[in-house]
C-alpha cells in the first residue's frame, strides 16, 4: 500500500484533537505537512515538516491530499486554491457560508477534475450509517427529531463572529439538519423557524420544522442550552433513536435503539474514530481503491449542497429575537 501524503491546512482544536491524531493512527496516511498561522502550533502536530504558509502545503509536490481546518470563512479560498493545484480536498463542515459557497466549490471541484468532500466526520460512524440504512427502508410518514445543544462559546471566539460563519445553526445545527435530510430527502421546505439573536449578530439558538413528502423533522441548534445531543426518526411502525451523544460519538461505544411493531431492539457499537474511519476511507478512494464493500465510501457533494440549502433556506425564513 503506497501511504497518501496529507497536508493540514490549520492547526486548531478540531486538527489538534481529531485529525491530526486520526491521520496518525490511519492505515495508509501520512501527516506530511501541517501550515499553521503559528509554526509552534504546527509543528506540535508532528509532521513531516511545518510551515506558516498554507499555499506551500496545497501547492507541494510531496502532499497527495489536503485537509481544510480552517474557520467557516476560510473553507472556500483555500479549498478553490487547493484543487486548482491539482490535490483532493477533505473540507471540514460546514463546507462554505452558504450554498453559493458549496455550488461554487463543487464547480471548481468538477472543472478540474477533482476529489472534493466535506468533512462531517460522524457520517463515517458505523452507527450514523446504520441510521441512514433504516430510515432509508421506512416507507410511511416519518417524524424525526434531532438536535445538538451546549452552553457556552467563549467571548472572542469565531463561532460568535458573523463575518466568519458564525452562529449555532452553522457549527451544531449542522449536525441535526443533515440528519433530518438523510431521513427526509434533500427537497424540503421551512415550515417556521425561530432564531434568538446574540449580542455579537449569530444566533445562539435556533429551531425549525423542515418537511418533505417523506415526513417532517424538528431540529433544534443552540450555544445557550444545556448540553444534549439527540436524533429519533419514527414511522411506519418503526423507530429508530441514538443516545447521547448522537453525533460527536469518539472513541467509546454507542447504542441504536430500535422499535418494531412494539419490539424494541438495541444495537450497539464499539469504540472507534470516525475521524479516523473519514480518513482511512478518502485516502483509499485517493489511490483509486473505488467502494466495493462500503470501506472508501465519502459523502456525495449533492448531500453537501442540500444540506447548505436548507440551512439558507432556515436562517432566511427564521424570526428573530
Amino acid at each position: 500500500m503506497t501511504p497518501v501524503r496529507w497536508g493540514l491546512l490549520g492547526a486548531g482544536f478540531i486538527a489538534t484533537r481529531g485529525v491530526g491524531p486520526a491521520l496518525h493512527a490511519a492505515d495508509g496516511a501520512v501527516v506530511q505537512a501541517v501550515a499553521a498561522r503559528d509554526l509552534v502550533r504546527a509543528e506540535a502536530l508532528e509532521p513531516v515538516r511545518a510551515t506558516t504558509s498554507y499555499a506551500d502545503v496545497c501547492e507541494a509536490d510531496d502532499v497527495d491530499a489536503v485537509y481544510i481546518s480552517l474557520p467557516n470563512d476560510s473553507h472556500r479560498e483555500w479549498v478553490e486554491a487547493a484543487l486548482a493545484a491539482g490535490k483532493p480536498v477533505l473540507c471540514e463542515k460546514p463546507l462554505g457560508l452558504g450554498s453559493d459557497d458549496v455550488a461554487a466549490m463543487i464547480a471548481a471541484a468538477s472543472a478540474s477534475d477533482g476529489l472534493l468532500v466535506e468533512a462531517s466526520w460522524n457520517r463515517w460512524h458505523p452507527r450514523t450509517r446504520r441510521y441512514a440504512e433504516l430510515v432509508s427502508g421506512i416507507a410511511g410518514p416519518l417524524d424525526v427529531r434531532a438536535w445538538f445543544t451546549f452552553a457556552g462559546v467563549p467571548d472572542g471566539n469565531y463561532r460568535l463572529d458573523p463575518a466568519r460563519g458564525g452562529g449555532a445553526l452553522l457549527d451544531v445545527g449542522c449536525y441535526a439538519v443533515a440528519a433530518a435530510l438523510v431521513a427526509l430527502g434533500g427537497d424540503v421546505v421551512v415550515e417556521s423557524a425561530e432564531q434568538h439573536m446574540g449580542p455579537t449578530g449569530v444566533d445562539l439558538t435556533t429551531t425549525a420544522t423542515i418537511a418533505s413528502g417523506r415526513g417532517r423533522a424538528q431540529i433544534v441548534g443552540s450555544f445557550e442550552q444545556p448540553e444534549s445531543q439527540g436524533l429519533t426518526a419514527v414511522g411506519g411502525g418503526l423507530s429508530v433513536a441514538l443516545d447521547h451523544p448522537s453525533f460527536t460519538s469518539w472513541r467509546e461505544p454507542s447504542v441504536l435503539r430500535m422499535v418494531e411493531d412494539g419490539v424494541e431492539r438495541i444495537e450497539e457499537f464499539p469504540a472507534c474514530d470516525a475521524y479516523r474511519l473519514m480518513a482511512e476511507a478518502f485516502s483509499r478512494r485517493v489511490r483509486g481503491e473505488g467502494d466495493p464493500d462500503g470501506d472508501a465510501w465519502v459523502l456525495p457533494l449533492d448531500e453537501s449542497l442540500a444540506v447548505a440549502e436548507a440551512l439558507d433556506a432556515i436562517s432566511r425564513t427564521a424570526v428573530r429575537a
